[in-house]
């Protein structure tokens, strides 16, 4: 199948590539660079175009690439800075994800998988983990044009006829994310024990989250390639909750290290749980997490070791 996928260079992005390059199917990037990374796609046979997806020259690759299906992972990820300029994230998370569904549409898309968002679109929930059925409640403008755009592709999609599928990810972890910025508290981890610096646990440590390794979250969205007849939400998670006190013990423990955390004040307006469950994955689309935190881990340090050169 020809597939396009936005924001390809990137963390998630790339592992997708790699997860449908690996499945035999035909794959074109569209990726700006403003976070994404060229050489994860080093040596593979994908054509990549750096453009912005709120790009009018969008429509020319679609019409040049014909995509039967489109992964749209590109997006304004800090939800920090969709709290100081909505304007701006609006304008990437929802404007340009419509730029993306109406260029699949000019040139007859058939399928389209979107990276939505699970803590970021429920909010604070009582249900744990939290199924597709509860109510969004989103406590961000990220959150808030995540939710938007899943319900445009499924309204546009049944209007023009395409299916969706939309992927609610836990906290994703793994090779390749970003270790500055507003990064993964396992990546910015990482990198502060590679440094032999003490890491940084905000608040008392107890809030909760999902964390899903990336190479499941790819698996995912190949589960979803495959199987065009299904549509609709699907939180892609483990279903279990790890504090932010377990989880610096645990991977301490993975890479056999001796190192205290220090706390800081809490973040502002941080859910303090988060936890999806999968079980609508598994039963419909036959996806279950396969990596083990610890597992993962490891991995994780390793990549980051190995990329410090040390």
């Amino acid at each position: 199948m020809r597939v396009l996928v936005t924001g390809g260079a990137g963390f998630i992005g790339s592992h997708v590539v790699d997860a449908f390059l690996g499945a035999g199917h035909e794959v074109s990037v569209v990726d700006n660079l403003a976070t994404g990374n060229a050489a994860w796609l080093a040596g593979k046979p994908v054509r990549l175009y750096a453009m912005d997806i709120r790009s009018a020259r969008l429509a020319d690759v679609f019409a040049t690439e014909l995509p039967e299906a489109v992964a749209h992972l590109a997006a304004q990820a800090s939800v920090g800075r969709s709290v100081t300029d909505p304007v701006f994230d609006a304008s990437v998370n929802v404007i340009g994800g419509l730029n993306v569904l109406e260029c699949g549409r000019r040139v007859g898309v058939r399928r389209v998988i979107y990276s939505s968002s699970g803590g970021a679109g429920y909010g604070d929930t009582d249900v744990m983990p939290t199924p597709e059925e509860h109510p969004d409640a989103p406590p961000s403008p990220y959150g808030v044009a995540k939710v938007a755009l899943e319900r445009y592709a499924l309204a546009l999609g049944a209007i023009h006829g395409w299916s969706t599928v939309s992927l609610r990810y836990a906290n994703v972890y793994g090779p390749r994310q970003n270790p500055v910025g507003e990064a993964g508290v396992i990546a910015i981890f990482c990198q502060r024990l590679l440094r032999r610096e003490p890491c940084v646990i905000n608040g008392d440590g107890k809030q909760t989250r999902d964390y899903t390794f990336v190479g499941d979250v790819a698996a995912a969205n190949l589960a979803a390639l495959e199987r065009p007849e299904i549509s609709g939400p699907f939180n892609i998670g483990t279903g279990v909750e790890t504090s932010v006190n377990d989880l610096h013990e645990r991977l301490v423990r993975a890479v056999h290290l001796d190192a205290a955390p220090v706390h800081a004040p809490a973040r502002p307006g941080e859910l303090r749980r988060s936890c999806l469950d999968p079980t609508r994955a598994a039963r419909d689309l036959g996806w279950r997490p396969a990596v083990s935190l610890d597992a993962g881990l490891a991995q994780t340090y390793e990549f980051f070791k190995k990329e410090s050169g040390r």
